[in-house]
């Protein structure tokens, strides 16, 4: 249903058509971010013409038909122009990962029930691979009936500023633009919604009725694996000395040392060290394992 002059009704709220001489004013993010793509458009002449447009009252109607956007503005000519306005769609593909993403996520929807826009809603659409918003003005597609060859021209651009006004008040009509209305967007996520509770009541249901084996307490609790408290009989115990020339160092091998010319001797000197003191910690390990602990048994 088209207002002229004054606006649009679309989901119940009227889209107004002309703006006061302090335009849009203090906006949300996602409606400086639609407003950035406009602004960045390189011929300013046009988007101040376009900003005139949109104060006096130029844009005599606009209206959303399925994902486009329709409006009709008056230039020089005594018939006004017609305006289209649209992005690319995503496809029923690309939506199911969109909704699945949104639906893990309880705060994303629970924001757009409210009418805000997450911030990080984009996190959402990257699971497609696409965008809800706009990455660039050329993404933007826009038709008009004036003469005029550049894209977009004053006409467009006073109908894109609008839409930033509608978006303040909607954030829904981006989704609508991407193929999802807000009756259809909330209408899937509710139905993902139910099948998530369901599944996962099932679940439990699952595990209310296995009942595990019980568990030893050794699994849970580490410092039991070692233990034993249990005194061992005499006979079963039988301390000997290493076989002569076995030690640890022999059971190793080779240890990989590297070699130093200025020094050749350096490591046959230490490897010499290394086994007399291993000999030494065995001996007095032997000592007291014998003696019941006592260090001085084996002098």
């Amino acid at each position: 249903m088209t207002i002229s002059g004054t606006g649009l009704a679309f989901g119940g709220s009227p889209i107004t058509t002309q703006l006061g001489q302090q335009g849009l004013g203090q906006q949300p993010w996602w409606v400086e971010q639609w407003m950035e793509l406009i602004n960045s458009y390189r011929y300013k002449k046009r988007l101040e013409r376009a900003w005139s447009y949109v104060r006096e009252g130029n844009v005599l109607s606009i209206r959303f038909e399925g994902r486009r956007v329709h409006a009709r503005v008056q230039g020089t000519e005594a018939e006004p122009y017609k305006v289209k306005l649209w992005l690319d769609v995503l496809s029923d593909d690309d939506w199911g990962y969109v909704l699945e993403a949104l639906g893990q996520k309880a705060r994303w929807s629970a924001q757009l029930l409210a009418g805000q826009m997450p911030q990080d809603i984009e996190r959402a659409f990257a699971a497609s691979g696409r965008r809800l918003f706009p990455f660039k003005l050329q993404e933007v597609r826009s038709e008009c009936s004036c003469p005029d060859k550049a894209n977009p021209c004053k006409h467009v651009s006073a109908v894109y500023y609008l839409m930033g006004d509608r978006f303040s008040e909607d954030p829904f009509v981006l989704f609508q633009l991407r193929g999802r209305s807000r009756d259809q967007l909330l209408a899937d996520l509710a139905k993902r919604r139910r099948k998530q509770l369901a599944a996962a009541a099932s679940g439990q249901r699952r595990a209310a009725a296995h009942v595990p084996h019980p568990v030893h307490p050794a699994v849970s609790d580490p410092s039991r694996w070692w233990s034993y408290t249990s005194a061992l009989d005499p006979d079963l115990v039988v301390i000997t000395p290493a076989m002569e020339g076995e030690t640890g160092l022999d059971e190793a091998g080779e240890l990989p040392l590297a070699t130093e010319p200025l020094f050749p001797e350096a490591n046959h000197r230490f490897l010499s060290l290394l086994q007399a003191q291993a000999g030494r910690v065995s001996q007095l390990a032997l000592a007291q394992a014998m003696g019941g602990g006592n260090s001085d048994a084996g002098d």
